[in-house]
């Protein structure tokens, strides 16, 4: 399926995402959050795709890894390193 058009629909909190095909997919956002993200670091980083960049939120909770992109993007990396 050939992504047409995606976005966050603050009504509802849901990422809206329509195919070519007619298809029509909602992910509801705080039940994803809830499920995936471990802390609030974690947390905003999915915000920050749900309103910035809605496709790649979409690819990441339906063909992703969303714990391992979540823990990659979140590491915390000190100074000494």
């Amino acid at each position: 399926m050939e992504l047409f058009t995606c976005y966050f629909n603050m009504d509802t909190g849901c990422v809206d995402a329509w195919y070519r095909d007619g298809t029509i997919l909602s992910i509801d956002c705080t039940k994803f959050e809830q499920a995936e993200a471990e802390d609030m670091y974690q947390r905003s980083e999915l915000d920050y795709l749900i309103y910035n960049d809605p496709e790649a939120y979409v690819e990441l909770v339906l063909n992703g890894d969303p714990k391992a992109y979540l823990r990659a993007v979140t590491e915390y990396k000190g100074l000494e390193e």
